[in-house]
């Protein structure tokens, strides 16, 4: 689970290592998968897309909690990580890299295309 002040690792090309969670849309207290939350980048790559600082969209595409899905199996990442996004719902990245579970919104499916693997 995703709350305020959560370190996020960003699983895209955008330019962004590590976004700060600054808060969660729709008024929840907690984020999971697929859910968006707005986040602060904190480190950034050379040449990228983005700014140090800059306040961003996110889609949350791993959690460290286990979750267990329909069949009975559980899934654990190792990491939290998200996808920076634009206002539209389009990655800014060209790339995801690692495993990605599938996105039960139907507005990310961009995202799913771009990931290398969809659990």
């Amino acid at each position: 689970m995703i709350q305020k002040n959560t370190l996020l690792e960003v699983a895209d090309n955008s330019g962004a290592r590590a976004v700060l969670c600054i808060g969660l849309l729709g008024g929840r207290k907690s984020a999971s998968i697929g859910d968006t939350v707005i986040v602060s980048t904190k480190s950034i790559t050379p040449r990228g897309k983005v700014e140090k600082g800059k306040v961003y969209r996110a889609v949350v595409v791993r959690v460290k909690s286990p979750i267990r899905k329909s069949d009975g199996s559980v899934i654990r990442f190792s990491s939290n990580a998200v996808v920076l996004i634009n206002d539209q719902g389009e990655p800014l990245g060209t790339r995801v890299f690692g495993p990605v579970k599938k996105l039960s919104s139907g507005s990310f499916m961009k995202i799913m295309s771009l990931a290398v693997e969809v659990l």
